[in-house]
């Protein structure tokens, strides 16, 4: 199976590397669209798809000429989920600050490879294969790790700081290749600086600006962003003040390493079939890694880095907009003191009315909902990411959108912002 693996990156490689005129939006079109493939069948935690996705990244940073810190085995490890063992790596290469003393201090900037893999659905007593092809999230932010590989590697000469290039594997469960990264497998962890997330950088339009997060104070986080605009780029982030959704910066977070997170924030189509390529702006993606560039000089030559944390609890209490997932709470959304599987059967299945026009045209499935948990309990931002009719899917958003209020989700004693994504069948009776 490796051997396949290799031939077919090797070939893709070479089918987008044939010229070195091409520009960065190209090259980033290019890495979108091997991620995205057929061949890697949406990149699922502990897959083949995710394993080729984890090649092809190894292939590209040796290629930059940065050095690897890892084979192409990565920084391997194990989750155990539903009594099965998930198999994953990270990779990780690094280009080394030119300063004899600040080379050992380290700026990471990480991006998660995986997806959500591919679901089958039976049609009409045939076998439907469905893609999660995960192009904004997040085979943007690894597309744009990997060009930035390729420009810092070029100009190391303007890098007194050392920058580590890290592709997180399975993050989609539980954010576990970063935690192992920083918890086991990288022993310098005390010298890392700052941690840059990059996750879901795709559309940059007018409905989803070009973000830039921190939980460190905004005087120094808008110091480093007036003197990266000094510099040449062509497009710059605004502070985000809205939904935030979790990512691999909480592992560092949590071992108080200040963290950065740039984003274009979340869509529709987030964990949806329809997170495809085509919807991605790669024009403002080159604009945007470009920014990112000149953000890691500025940063990388600071005379004192992002703040340390100070009193993180407290800031993070009044602004922190993040939307986590089920998998990141200690304590969990509860409705009514039980769980999702309550909520549906309790109160979705009591209330729910099959449309009239769906029965009489013999119209069924499963109608895949997101919704937040705010922190007072009540439910917003009511979604269909995967839908079966426009009746169908309206009913199953309105029984949820009317939904009495939970008890919200807790990290660490904080109530927090929690989305959950629910099927909803509808099934006609024989």
């Amino acid at each position: 199976m490796r051997r396949i693996l290799t031939i077919f990156i090797t070939l893709f490689i070479c089918s987008i590397s044939f010229s070195q005129d091409f520009n960065i939006e190209t090259k980033l079109k290019g890495h979108v669209g091997f991620l995205t493939s057929d061949f890697l069948e949406g990149r699922k935690a502990g897959s083949n798809g995710e394993r080729a996705a984890a090649d092809y990244v190894y292939e590209q940073f040796v290629n930059a000429g940065i050095t690897m810190l890892t084979d192409e085995n990565g920084q391997d490890f194990s989750i155990e989920k539903d009594n099965i063992s998930i198999k994953s790596r990270n990779i990780v290469g690094m280009v080394e600050g030119y300063d004899s003393k600040l080379k050992d201090e380290f700026i990471v900037i990480g991006a998660h490879l995986d997806a959500l893999g591919i679901n089958n659905l039976s049609v009409d007593g045939n076998i439907v294969e469905q893609v999660f092809r995960g192009a904004d999230d997040n085979a943007s932010g690894v597309a744009m790790l990997i060009e930035l590989a390729n420009m810092v590697a070029s100009n190391s000469f303007l890098f007194p700081r050392s920058i580590i290039f890290v592709a997180f594997g399975a993050s989609e469960e539980g954010m576990a290749g970063s935690w192992y990264f920083v918890n086991r497998a990288f022993d310098k962890i005390d010298n890392v600086k700052v941690m840059i997330d990059l996750n879901m950088l795709g559309r940059g339009d007018n409905a989803n600006p070009f973000q830039v997060f921190s939980q460190t104070t905004q005087d120094a986080l808008v110091d480093v962003m007036n003197q990266t605009e000094i510099l040449p780029v062509v497009t710059a982030p605004k502070i985000a003040t809205g939904q935030i959704a979790s990512s691999d910066y909480l592992s560092f977070y949590n071992k108080d390493i200040p963290i950065v997170l740039f984003t274009t924030g979340m869509t529709r189509e987030y964990h949806s079939l329809k997170d495809t390529p085509e919807l991605l702006q790669y024009h403002n993606m080159e604009r945007e890694t470009n920014y990112l560039f000149y953000f890691l000089q500025t940063l990388s030559t600071q005379k004192d880095l992002l703040p340390e944390l100070k009193g993180k609890e407290s800031n993070l209490k009044s602004n922190d907009q993040t939307i986590y997932e089920l998998s990141d709470c200690d304590v969990k959304p509860q409705f009514f003191h039980a769980d999702e599987s309550h909520f549906l059967q309790s109160w979705v299945y009591k209330y729910v009315k099959y449309p009239k026009a769906a029965v009489a045209n013999g119209i069924q499935g499963k109608v895949y909902v997101s919704f937040v948990i705010e922190k007072d309990g009540k439910v917003s931002n009511v979604e269909v990411i995967q839908g079966v009719s426009d009746d169908l899917d309206d009913e199953a958003v309105k029984v949820v959108s009317i939904s009495p209020k939970w008890t919200p989700g807790q990290i660490r004693g904080r109530k927090v912002r929690t989305i959950i994504i629910l099927p909803i069948e509808f099934r006609l009776k024989r």
